[in-house]
């Protein structure tokens, strides 16, 4: 657990400097800032196409305060790889210097996660490359102009699914998962203290990492930009969002979420539908099966939870 000193000593630097284009209420700026203040300036980032590429300004008055690469859409993964191997290199050639200090990171968008990107993702997590792979989950192609991918959600309108996406997200912390890799979470936004949290630890585990960051986006999900933050807390209190930790085969349901066990603790996933744009044309049809997929969503961790138990 991170102290209160730490928090108030980390909260003051900023590695991602404000003047950056980001939106209004954009959950991404969020995500990158706070995992910078885990991870510190020894990191070099690689992003592949997305908001991140164009929210950063040209050069030389660019927002990174860190070395920052843009990539090709489905090849961050092996750019990483790349830069993790170098790293080591001088670090042989070197030893002592900053070299093998360096956080090889990616830092993407759903798009060039779930869809492009998860070919080089699937080779770096089975090679166990040592580098930090995070996708900041938008919900859909928002930087090309809200098209869908394999994250939206059920419901969701998109330009490319007008009439709402028949689809459920694809789960890919749990794919990631099934690659035998030492780290995964998932985090939100709107929990910084979890997230910080996760990053410090994953920034101190040799291999392949990989942290998968909801981060709502107020124009592609249509809600005002001030309700960002509570547009992550009820995904959370909702049941919808799920935060936890599988670190070595070892599953753990994160603090915020613990409670939500309790289904009558759950807040009705209505008042997360409601309040966003995107799912005005849901149907009543539609809403159950939200309730119904939210429900198994949460007895598959309550299974976990009992195999976990057994196995002490």
């Amino acid at each position: 657990m991170v102290s209160l000193k730490e928090l108030q000593e980390t909260s003051r630097e900023e590695l991602f400097l404000a003047g950056n284009s980001t939106c209004a209420g954009c959950g991404l700026e969020l995500a990158l800032r706070w995992a910078m203040k885990a991870l510190g300036p020894k990191t070099a980032l690689v992003a592949p196409a997305s908001c991140l590429n164009v929210v950063v300004g040209l050069w030389p008055k660019t927002a990174p305060n860190f070395p920052f690469i843009n990539m090709a859409f489905a090849a961050s993964a092996a750019a990483a790889s790349g830069l993790s191997a170098a790293f080591k290199a001088k670090e042989c050639k070197f030893p002592g210097k900053v070299w093998g200090k360096m956080t090889s990171l990616v830092f993407a968008g759903d798009g060039g996660t779930t869809d492009i990107g998860i070919q080089g993702l699937s080779g770096a997590a089975e090679r166990n490359s040592n580098i930090l792979y995070v996708c900041y989950d938008n919900e859909a192609y928002m930087n090309t102009g809200i098209q869908r991918s394999s994250s939206t959600p059920h419901g969701a309108r998109t330009t490319t699914t007008p009439f709402g996406k028949q689809r459920f997200k694809k789960d890919l912390p749990a794919i990631v998962v099934a690659h035998n890799v030492p780290y995964v979470a998932t985090c939100c936004i709107s929990y910084p203290i979890d997230l910080y949290e996760k990053f410090k630890k994953a920034k101190d585990i040799q291999g392949f990492r990989y942290i998968h960051i909801l981060a709502p986006c107020p124009p592609g999900w249509g809600f005002a930009s001030e309700d960002t933050v509570k547009m992550g807390k009820l995904a959370v209190e909702t049941g919808f969002w799920i935060l936890y930790e599988v670190e070595n085969g070892e599953f753990k349901l994160s603090k915020p979420s613990k409670k939500y066990l309790d289904p009558s603790k759950r807040r009705p996933i209505q008042e997360y539908l409601e309040i966003q744009k995107r799912f005005n044309t849901l149907s009543e049809v539609g809403l159950v099966k939200w309730q119904e997929n939210i429900k198994n969503a949460w007895k598959y961790i309550e299974l976990e939870l009992e195999l976990k138990e057994k196995s002490k």
